[in-house]
């Protein structure tokens, strides 16, 4: 048995792989302080993702896993988190309102980026994160209906920045607030633009952790306008598993890498069919291309969401299925796919570090 000492519990923490942050907890210098005492352990950690629900299958696992390996008798696992605030794009800086702007993006239209972006902010905020959604889609705004507050209008007390709806537990703005449900917006690009910027910035967002931006598809001025004025710490691309989807998700992939804005990952959605009567499962979309685009790319998989008429019922109905069915294996995908996207972004270099290299003299 190995003499149970603070180096013997470093060890076991170093092989014990975090699944949303992908590495170990010591690399990922999320463990404050270890305290060995007899046959007893205690350790702390401070997480940069959110964690509210998930502290406690945290706590407990990883408990187990170094009693395990440590042959402890009792050990304590306390768990805190903090979300800090990220690198953005070399020209500009964070929003004194906003610590981390994350961009819901898809090449092409359908795949459910919209109800993906939805659900993604409420399992945020069902982390303990203060969050909010602003719907880009200007030509097709939909965030109104899927949270809920279709018709309503925000407050403008000096007709000049706005307060946020709220819906859920987050701040919610989009144009759909300001025109009626089935009205186009027949706009050229550079109103569009002109749009996006305004509602981003006389929002009045209150103490933001995460704000996700729902973008609309394809790679046009909207994305350039995020890329040039907006301060994004990250990027989420929605695809579904079929080629021709992940053909137009590459180009996001490599769009946001073009504007020096860091991939998180790819969220993969319909990805399998489960029958509501038989229990048959089926990949109606193809397997697989979600999983392959995130390894050619280099960057990671977020997740992967089932196809299932109960996730586009909520959705219609204004209470997405994070909010609608918490205990189902749907709402459970979701909160994981927003882990992983909270604790990659946790990875990324904190507001102000300096982007020179490191330059190493050698005296041979």
């Amino acid at each position: 048995m190995t003499e149970l000492n603070r180096e013997s519990v470093e060890q076991a923490l170093g092989e014990w792989i975090e699944p949303a942050l992908g590495m170990d907890l010591i690399s990922a210098e999320a463990v404050t302080d270890i305290r060995v005492d007899g046959d007893a352990v205690a350790i702390d950690l401070n997480l940069g993702f959110p964690a509210e629900r998930y502290q406690e299958t945290l706590r407990s696992t990883l408990e187990a896993a170094v009693r395990e390996a440590t042959g402890a008798q009792s050990v304590t696992v306390s768990v805190a988190w903090s979300v800090g605030v990220r690198q953005v794009q070399a020209s500009l800086k964070p929003m004194d309102n906003v610590s981390n702007i994350i961009a819901v993006a898809s090449a092409k239209g359908g795949v459910g980026k919209s109800t993906c972006a939805a659900n993604l902010a409420l399992a945020l905020a069902d982390e303990g994160a203060r969050v909010g959604i602003l719907d880009a889609d200007i030509y097709g705004p939909s965030q109104p209906r899927m949270m809920g507050v279709a018709g309503q209008k925000p407050d403008s007390p000096e007709g000049k920045t706005m307060f946020p709806l709220q819906n859920h537990g987050v701040q919610i703005m989009s144009i759909g607030f300001l025109i009626e449900e089935d009205s186009p917006m027949v706009w050229r690009g550079p109103m569009v633009t002109q749009a996006l910027t305004q509602l981003l910035n006389d929002t009045r967002w209150d103490a933001l952790d995460y704000l996700i931006i729902d973008l609309p598809p394809g790679t046009g001025d909207i994305q350039l306008t995020l890329s040039q004025k907006v301060p994004v710490a990250g990027a989420v691309v929605v695809t579904t598993p079929q080629d021709i989807a992940t053909l137009d998700a590459r180009k996001g992939v490599r769009m946001f890498e073009k504007v020096k804005v860091p991939v998180l990952g790819i969220l993969e959605n319909m990805s399998l069919h489960i029958c509501s009567n038989c229990g048959h499962e089926e990949a109606l979309f193809g397997t697989g291309g979600g999983q392959q685009l995130a390894a050619d790319e280099g960057v990671a998989m977020l997740g992967a969401l089932p196809l299932e008429i109960g996730i586009r019922e909520q959705s219609d109905q204004g209470a997405p299925t994070v909010t609608a069915a918490p205990a189902s294996a749907a709402a459970e995908r979701f909160r994981e796919a927003a882990r992983r996207t909270a604790a990659l972004l946790s990875r990324q270099d904190p507001a102000g570090a300096s982007r020179f290299p490191n330059i190493v003299v050698d005296d041979d």
